[in-house]
């Protein structure tokens, strides 16, 4: 069935649901596993914001390359843990959205499914937020796998 799973995640509260359900898979289907996290860094090309913060932009670039490094080789551990093979993937873009990097991202990798998870936003939030799900279901190619949930401070 699947053979190469790539599975995004982020720092929210749906992390550990997104990243359980697709070693779950990858456990059943003997499937390989990418966790994969975008750092989007769109506000930070921001001619302004380089302008206020000339000596800063680069250094916040390298603490959050860092941070999203080492949160996903603690999720690694846990998916090899439960005996999956996994590797990490970091991408980030000063340009992209970042439904455009992970689609990008599962076809360089080749994978044949795509894990992400929903927030639950609604109304006015999701107008001006967006759903990086929303833009994968529309302009993805790789096969999705979409696990709801609901924000738990609603």
């Amino acid at each position: 069935m699947y053979k190469r799973i790539m599975v995004a995640v982020d720092e929210s509260f749906m992390t550990s649901q997104v990243l359980s359900d697709a070693v779950a898979l990858a456990k059943a289907t003997g499937a390989r596993l990418a966790i994969c996290h975008a750092i989007d860094e769109t506000i930070l090309s921001n001619r302004e914001v380089a302008m206020m913060l000339p000596n800063s932009v680069g250094k916040t670039e390298a603490r959050l390359r860092m941070g999203a490094q080492g949160f996903l080789e603690r999720l690694a551990g846990e998916a090899r843990g439960q005996g999956v093979d996994a590797e990490t993937r970091l991408i980030e873009s000063e340009e992209k959205h970042v439904s455009d990097m992970l689609i990008a991202a599962a076809a360089e990798w080749q994978a044949d499914l795509l894990v992400v998870g929903t927030h639950g936003r609604r109304g006015i939030e999701r107008f001006f937020v967006g759903s990086v799900a929303e833009r994968l279901v529309r302009k993805g190619q790789t096969s999705l796998l979409l696990v709801r949930g609901e924000d738990p401070d609603e």
